[in-house]
């Protein structure tokens, strides 16, 4: 599992070195980790090291230092290095260092940032190591009219030192110009904004450079799971299962306007293990449903047994509103898991219970959230998801899965998991009806198994009132995979989502298995 943190705390993690003068340390072990991740991704790809040229954006900080302190390394590698000083000064230490190594030195001014600009693109590798993990806001002045002109004219490689400067550590925020890197060099632990958009779209690939304050680190803000984890917690029937002990999903989903969406949420169920599931809805979108799915059980009265509930894919129309409002009453008290997406979530209670899953987009989740005197719109969620989606946690009592290309999930008690498996392709009609689908598959499963302190979810070390989170996060990553697997790099329909998931439950089976 990745663990995230805020800057903050990555800061507090440090101070028991810093006070023991241990500072000088840190930056020599961070400057080798930047600088030998920036030799393997040479190596990588093939292209020599020595005589190759690298440009340092460096501020006046720490960070700069570090990226300072690389370079000189890389100096003794045979690389070309030239340093761009966006402050008209850098950290002494490492000024020295990078000067002793035969760096070139430029210093910014109001002149120059696009001469600066046009000399850093050219280099082989760009170092952004302008803003760190205490920045707040954005870039000003010349170094906003560096980074600005660097963006158009997208250097080659450019890796990132701590953050890509602009881009919030603590919250992923971005505060433009920011410089899109390949790759971000990150020490002792991964910020949170790293793994939440915007910014982990700016961020690259990130690569973690321990030195030496991790057993210092507090409890993460933020986690993702990795394929390891998700095979460890998948439900695997055991040699007596029957359908009950699968669980038993009931979707409330769709209309006469909107079939598919009743169609893939039961398909994407069945496809993800569940043992049953049962459909409420019209007869005419119940023939839909049963011509993709005979697996499916139509009710077209009071629903048999269930163990979760998925309400809300495609829902219109006063009689389907009315299915699912009753539906929502007696699923809270009956204490089961509901998973409440689109046209269920205008039904919501003032407060939800913690089993419940409530899965909007950023649009959903602005309205979600302006039901009260303060009004949010669909840029606000965009610009700070990570923000936002705490938000609704807390507000609403409900654990909430916020979509995207990065799914940010939150618990009511504050933890965040975030997935990205998926791809760009995914961005297609229905794909979240198939999200819902596999989301109330495992919701039954867990509901049936329960979700103990001697399950798989406690051995990872999730507390318990974080689990329905998890489980939440653990679908979010089935389906980005199942998209990227159906995808292959090219375009790819919900029902192609829905098709993969069975291949990626068994890949995951059999990685466990190895």
């Amino acid at each position: 599992m990745i663990s995230a943190f805020t800057g903050t705390q990555i800061r507090a993690a440090e101070q028991p070195l810093l006070d023991i003068g241990e500072g000088a340390v840190l930056m020599q072990r961070a400057a080798h980790g930047l600088a030998n991740a920036v030799v393997r991704e040479f190596r990588s790809e093939g292209r020599r090291v020595y005589g190759s040229s690298v440009t340092v954006l460096a501020g006046k900080g720490n960070n700069g230092g570090d990226g300072l302190f690389a370079a000189a390394m890389l100096a003794r590698r045979g690389m070309r290095t030239t340093a761009v000083l966006t402050a008209g000064f850098a950290h002494p230490d490492a000024m020295a260092a990078f000067r002793a190594s035969g760096g070139r030195v430029h210093v910014l001014n109001g002149d120059n940032a696009e001469e600066l600009a046009v000399l850093s693109a050219s280099a082989d590798v760009v170092i952004d190591a302008i803003l760190g993990t205490g920045a707040r806001g954005g870039l000003s002045g010349p170094a906003a009219e560096l980074i600005a002109a660097l963006q158009e004219l997208k250097p080659d490689l450019v890796v990132a030192c701590d953050t890509p400067s602009g881009v919030d550590a603590d919250t992923g925020e971005v505060h433009w110009p920011v410089l899109t890197a390949r790759m971000t060099v990150v020490f002792g632990g991964v910020m949170a904004g790293l793994m939440a958009d915007p910014g982990e779209g700016y961020a690259g690939r990130v690569l973690l450079v321990p030195i030496g304050i991790e057993d210092h680190l507090p409890a993460p803000l933020l986690r993702r799971l990795s394929v390891r984890d998700l095979a460890a917690v998948l439900p695997e029937p055991v040699r007596r299962a029957q359908k009950y002990t699968r669980g038993v999903v009931g979707v409330v989903a769709g209309s006469e306007r909107y079939t598919g969406a009743a169609a893939l949420s039961v398909e994407a169920a069945a496809a993800s293990g569940a043992g049953m599931v049962r459909y409420l809805g019209p007869e005419v979108v119940a023939r839909h449903v049963l011509g993709r799915t005979p697996e499916a059980i139509w009710e077209p009265a009071e629903p048999g047994r269930v163990q979760a509930w998925l309400l809300g894919p495609g829902l219109v129309g006063a009689e389907q509103l009315k299915r699912a409002r009753d539906v929502l009453a007696a699923a809270s008290g009956a204490g089961q898991p509901a998973v409440v997406d689109a046209g269920a979530l205008g039904l919501l209670p003032e407060r939800c219970p913690p089993n419940w899953i409530l899965t909007p987009h950023a649009g959903e989740l602005a309205n979600l959230l302006g039901r009260g005197e303060v009004r949010f719109t669909r840029e606000d969620v965009e610009s700070r998801p990570l923000h936002f989606v705490r938000m609704a946690a807390e507000h609403t009592g409900a654990v909430v899965l916020l979509k995207g290309a990065t799914t940010l999930v939150a618990s009511p008690s504050g933890g965040v998991f975030s997935q990205s498996e998926g791809c760009p392709w995914m961005s297609t009609a229905g794909s979240g009806d198939v999200l819902g689908g596999i989301l109330g598959a495992l919701a039954a499963a867990f509901a049936e198994s329960g979700l103990d302190d001697d399950g798989p979810f406690a051995a990872l070390g999730i507390a318990t009132d974080e689990r329905w989170a998890a489980v939440a996060a653990a679908a979010a990553s089935i389906h980005g995979m199942a998209g990227s697997t159906a995808s292959a790099g090219g375009p790819l329909t919900a029902s192609d989502i829905a098709r993969a998931v069975p291949d990626v439950l068994r890949i995951l089976q059999e990685y466990r298995a190895g």
